[in-house]
């Protein structure tokens, strides 16, 4: 099922599979900026992360002394329906809770909001999650939101560069090649305040960002001052990301933690979380997203 909500500034198309942002629409100029989840490129428009962001070492984890196969990455969030709570002309919320399905590769009772709201020309989208469970629960959680480039045909991806809000020596954690933490990192350049977009610059997968100062990571078009705007001073990670070659979207990725260590073991306990929640409480964070021009 898919859900639309507007204002006079954009027209946002939300869809149950995945809890995703399938479409963003700027009405003043008619741009679609969310990527179209062509299966042939990368068949996604904007996964959410849960309960885990990136891999499993050897794609399983340990609790309890049971073991737990889960070959995918990034959880099981991104790939499954979530339900309809409510809707009103501005805000729409689906939930995502704990079944037979969950429980038998995640041995947990939970319920995960997602929180859809229109403010202006900016998108908020809360993740909630609430322990079900008798006992505390770890998990991990993050945002994947893929932005079309270029924003129209009169433009070439080229005419594109993502741009901090302040000066940035941007420090990589380093995941190639297995995708998990391996103890490197590396700089993706020195005091700068933008990365220009261009083939070839993910042909090593993502780069992991940690410690940014910046308070947004947007991607903007020369010269003109559109953009897509994400504000991540509230996240401790921040990922880009396409598919290698030319680039027909890029992901702007905040995270609240980060894959298993590639020398770590397998217990769910160890594994780098973005929180354990007590049973009845709850945890939030937002991706707030604006697109400006």
């Amino acid at each position: 099922m898919e859900y639309i909500i507007e204002n006079e500034y954009l027209k946002v198309t939300v869809t149950t599979w995945g809890a995703q942002v399938k479409s963003v629409i700027r009405k003043c100029d008619g741009v679609e900026h969310v990527w179209h989840a062509d299966k042939a490129v990368w068949g996604y428009h904007a996964p959410i992360l849960f309960p885990f962001c990136g891999k499993l070492k050897d794609g399983k984890f340990e609790t309890d002394g049971k073991t737990y196969e889960f070959p995918t990455q990034h959880g099981f969030a991104r790939t499954s329906t979530h339900s309809f709570v409510s809707q009103t002309e501005n805000q729409v919320i689906l939930e995502l809770t704990d079944s037979p399905e969950t429980l038998a590769i995640w041995p947990w009772k939970f319920r995960l909001l997602s929180i859809f709201t229109l403010e202006n020309d900016t998108l908020h989208h809360t993740l909630t999650v609430v322990n079900e469970d008798r006992d505390p629960i770890s998990f991990g959680i993050g945002y994947h939101p893929a932005f079309t480039v270029p924003f129209d045909s009169e433009h070439t991806y080229a005419d594109y560069e993502l741009r901090f809000s302040e000066t940035e020596s941007p420090l990589c954690v380093g995941t190639a090649p297995k995708g998990l933490v391996n103890g490197t990192a590396y700089y993706l350049g020195s005091n700068i305040r933008s990365i220009p977009i261009e083939a070839g610059m993910f042909d090593a997968d993502s780069h992991c960002m940690v410690n940014l100062q910046s308070k947004t990571l947007g991607i903007y078009e020369k010269g003109t001052g559109r953009g897509v705007v994400c504000s991540i001073e509230s996240f401790p990670y921040c990922l880009i990301w396409s598919k290698p070659g030319v680039p027909h979207f890029i992901c702007i990725e905040p995270w609240n933690s980060l894959p298993s260590p590639e020398a770590g073991d397998h217990k769910w306990a160890n594994k780098p979380h973005a929180a354990t929640v007590a049973p009845g409480a709850r945890w939030s964070t937002t991706l707030s997203t604006s697109f400006v021009r």
